[in-house]
């Protein structure tokens, strides 16, 4: 198959990065699993914004803060400052977020010292992303291909010229491209205890790897301090939003042991400590500090599904325990999500812009891949050129077998040669 641009992953920076490149582009967005099950859906707390100009200086040092002031400044300047028009866009194409009166109602989080979260209900990620997913299904410059794994990437010189993969059945074939995206996601995969879907392996790390393409902080890895325990394929994750409303975390004796509002690694970091001191498997987060009609409106997916596990969160705590949750590390790219192979873009979870620094701020990861994926999707077309003439190559199928274990212990040794030379 030959296309114009190829874009690996369906989540909300895939198809914000597809539906900002020209029309007259054909386009071919390929996912491994079904369309929907991007961790862009799952989601639950809500996007960032800068409310007005005063907010600036306070949402600027709250995600410096919560980096640990290892982010890129000229990445965090850019994300604010695109946030606004970044939301305006989502409205006007249906999003609906919470309203106070005519004017947006807005939450708080952990680490952010005023509210400036929007939101729908507990489930923001799929509100926005399946809205994005219906644009892109409408536009005639677009296809979608599900259940399509990548296992490598053509390469042309020094330059990206689409991709190689699987279908579900798999079938081997390539997609020759001018300019590929890689949106492929998080490495929720590569561990036991993570919030992600089990089929984000980090594959375009192992590629990426294998083609000595530029990664940084790939071990900079973030665990969510509340997830909901037990035995599950995919922990679910108790919104940060939960904690920015007045839930609080207790021991095993009932008593509260840490400030909830601290950042994400500090919360998580206490939490162990606590499990550590007890020989507890988990910890309890009450949510009756909140009064029981915010809890059903503003959090009716959490409240059902803990009903669901047995749990009524407006009479009793419940347990959680930390997960993998978030990559603030990958593959490394310019303010323009450009990587540094030619012809190859990166963006969402799986790109590195410095943003996030070494630990990321509650609801910026959804604001942060709209933005950079909108930038790619413009220095393509502002620079678009047509590649030289190049063939679909012959795939020999046994030279991917077992890609799949080879690519998780790829990347999980770069992480582990990662961490041990930063300590």
């Amino acid at each position: 198959m030959k296309t114009d641009i190829v874009i690996v992953g369906s989540g909300a920076a895939g198809l914000f990065c597809a539906l900002h490149l020209p029309k007259e582009k054909q386009i071919v967005i390929v996912t491994k699993d079904v369309a929907k099950r991007s961790d862009s859906y799952l989601a639950q707390g809500g996007i960032c914004v800068l409310k007005d100009e005063e907010d600036y200086p306070s949402f600027y040092e709250d995600t410096m803060r919560a980096g640990h002031y290892e982010n890129n400044p000229q990445s965090v300047d850019v994300m604010i400052n695109s946030s606004r028009a970044v939301i305006d866009e989502l409205v006007s194409i249906g999003v609906r977020f919470e309203r106070d009166g005519e004017g947006f109602a807005y939450t708080k989080e952990g680490a952010h010292s005023k509210p400036r979260i929007l939101f729908h209900e507990d489930r923001t990620g799929k509100e926005i992303t399946s809205h994005l997913l219906e644009r892109a299904r409408e536009r005639e410059n677009i296809t979608i291909i599900e259940k399509f794994t990548m296992v490598d990437i053509i390469v042309d010189g020094d330059a990206c010229r689409g991709i190689i993969g699987h279908d579900g059945e798999g079938k081997y074939s390539s997609i020759v491209a001018d300019y590929t995206v890689f949106a492929t996601g998080g490495i929720g995969g590569l561990f036991e205890h993570s919030t992600n879907y089990r089929h984000l392996t980090g594959d375009a790390l192992a590629i990426a790897l294998k083609h000595q393409i530029a990664l940084q902080n790939i071990d900079y890895i973030q665990i969510h301090p509340t997830t909901l325990y037990g035995n599950r394929e995919r922990e679910f994750l108790i919104s940060e939003s939960v904690r920015g409303e007045g839930a609080i975390l207790l021991n095993g004796k009932g008593e509260r042991f840490v400030d909830e509002l601290l950042p994400r690694d500090v919360v998580a970091q206490a939490i162990y400590r606590e499990m550590e001191k007890e020989g507890s498997k988990h910890v309890w987060l009450s949510m009756k500090p909140i009064p029981e009609q915010v809890i059903k409106t503003h959090f009716p997916h959490i409240l059902r599904h803990c009903l669901e596990e047995g749990y009524d969160v407006t009479k009793e705590p419940i347990p959680v325990v930390p997960s993998q949750h978030y990559f603030m590390g990958g593959i490394k790219v310019d303010e323009h999500s450009k990587t540094s192979m030619e012809r190859l873009y990166a963006v969402g979870e799986t790109a590195c812009n410095g943003v996030h620094g070494r630990n990321r701020l509650a609801s910026n990861s959804l604001l942060e891949s709209l933005v950079f994926a909108k930038r790619a999707a413009k220095h393509v077309a502002e620079n678009y050129q047509a590649g030289n003439p190049v063939h679909a190559p012959d795939i020999d199928a046994k030279t991917y077998e077992n890609y799949q274990e080879k690519y998780k212990t790829a990347v999980l040794a770069a992480i582990e040669k990662e961490r041990n030379s930063h300590e």
